[in-house]
């Protein structure tokens, strides 16, 4: 373990730890009970898990990290970190990149590059009730290589790389930099102005506003136009069966 040489950039008050491998940064990270905001970084990833407890490849290379939050608010308002989250993201890649072009943002928590799936975010917490104790904001980022797209489901986003994509080759350490000092920029706003600006953002960014999109659940499909997210962070679809609000889905184009 290491870490925790300050690089410059690196935003006030905020700790981190470095591993070399780990079973998941996620899993790590919920075992902590830091004294304040902590990045946890690994090279390698054994058992690393994407939404639904899909597996993660997780090769060196690429980018896994988990931020650690010790958050005020109630729970509903703790998931709307999860649009900081990408937005930093997006932030990150066209700081480190110079290019804006491609970068979308794919909801509820994706960052697509070209159309493809180049970053993923997973909120874990800790709590009773409605009070959230700990929140783990869990990061992939195929900054070098992506999965094989016969392990992704059908119909999914197929997956791509930083590299692939652009040609640019960039480290996890300076990815780390970068995003933690985007992410810190975006939890200031919403401590400050709540989730409005972040919805404002995040909306001038999302991937295939205005077109028609599929929502599914474990037990349900519904398909319609995307026209925006709510202030609960919520997906808006013009249907046939007129407007509907869905809180959690999975999205297929």
């Amino acid at each position: 373990m290491s870490g925790n040489e300050v690089a410059p950039g690196w935003p006030h008050g905020v700790a981190r730890i470095s591993l070399d491998s780990v079973d998941s940064t996620n899993a790590y990270a919920a075992q902590l009970a830091p004294a304040g905001p902590t990045w946890i970084t690994a090279a390698e990833q054994t058992g690393g898990r994407g939404r639904r407890g899909r597996p993660w490849q997780s090769p060196r290379g690429n980018f896994y990290g988990t931020l650690v939050l010790q958050p005020t608010e109630d729970a509903a308002q703790v998931a709307l970190r999860s649009f900081g989250a990408a937005l930093a993201l997006r932030d990150a890649c066209v700081a480190l990149t110079g290019l804006e072009v491609g970068l979308s943002l794919k909801w509820p928590n994706d960052v697509l590059l070209n159309g493809g799936k180049l970053a993923g975010i997973l909120l874990e917490s800790n709590g009773a009730g409605p009070k959230i104790s700990q929140l783990c904001i869990g990061i992939g980022v195929n900054l070098i290589a992506a999965p094989p797209r016969d392990l992704v489901e059908q119909g999914a986003t197929p997956p791509v790389s930083l590299l692939a994509e652009t040609g640019v080759r960039i480290s996890p350490e300076a990815f780390l930099t970068a995003l933690a000092k985007s992410y810190a920029h975006w939890e200031s706003i919403f401590a400050n102005q709540g989730f409005s600006p972040l919805r404002t953002a995040w909306l001038s960014h999302a991937a295939r506003l205005g077109e028609t999109i599929t929502a599914r659940t474990g037990t349900s499909s519904e398909t319609g136009v995307f026209e925006t997210i709510d202030a609960s962070g919520a997906l808006i679809l013009k249907t046939t069966r007129g407007r509907r609000a869905i809180p959690a889905a999975e999205i297929f184009f």
